[in-house]
């Protein structure tokens, strides 16, 4: 009695530790792949295929999703990492509710490290519930992780869940400005060169 009483605390432990993590299998033939249908639509230079590389502009450089646009609910997945710059090397801009526009998971913005979603109640991705503030180190892949049901947003960045949001009876938008070049669909980085691969997304 004892021993599977310790083995019942040890397993407590082991699932307990894992919260907050990634802990999904899915079928690869579930998966739509995004090499392709890539669109320049603003910024700096872009160099589409795998990896995609969008480049550092002025502002805002921004590729639009020219396929078939995913619809909530969904699953995202994709790596990514900065090259060179000081701010986000991976914004995707994506729909949320049946025919109620978009918003945009920003990562690395304001000074290199903020993550969060643009906009929730008029606010953007550094000042509402979803903000946090992440390290994100020049050259380094980052898996990247997104999933958008009817009122829930959450992101897991290399497994760690960093954003987890209900959206009931709050306001999503675009931030205002350049964003919207990428909607319904697309990725963006601000005066930052960013490298994107195995970008893919499926429905849930």
């Amino acid at each position: 009695m004892r021993r599977r009483k310790s083995i019942w605390i040890l397993l407590s432990g082991l699932a307990a530790a894992g919260c907050g993590r990634e802990k999904e299998m899915v079928a690869e033939d579930s998966w739509t792949d995004m090499t392709d249908h890539w669109e320049a639509v603003s910024g700096g230079e872009v160099r589409t295929g795998e990896p995609l590389r969008i480049g550092w502009g002025e502002s805002l450089t921004a590729v639009k999703w020219g396929g078939e646009i995913p619809e909530p609910p969904f699953e995202l997945k994709l790596m990514a990492k900065r090259v060179d710059g000081t701010d986000f090397f991976c914004a995707v801009t994506f729909p949320v509710r049946e025919g109620d526009g978009s918003v945009t998971l920003v990562v690395g913005g304001w000074g290199g490290g903020i993550v969060g979603i643009s906009s929730i109640d008029g606010k953007d991705a550094s000042e509402n519930e979803t903000t946090s503030n992440q390290r994100f180190e020049t050259g380094v892949w980052y898996k990247i992780r997104l999933i958008c049901e009817s009122e829930r947003i959450a992101t897991w960045i290399n497994g760690e869940k960093v954003v987890d949001v209900d959206t009931t009876g709050k306001e999503l938008s675009l931030r205002p400005g350049p964003i919207s070049d990428c909607a319904p669909f697309g990725l963006a980085t601000w005066q930052t060169t960013g490298v994107i691969r195995n970008v893919r997304w499926r429905a849930i």
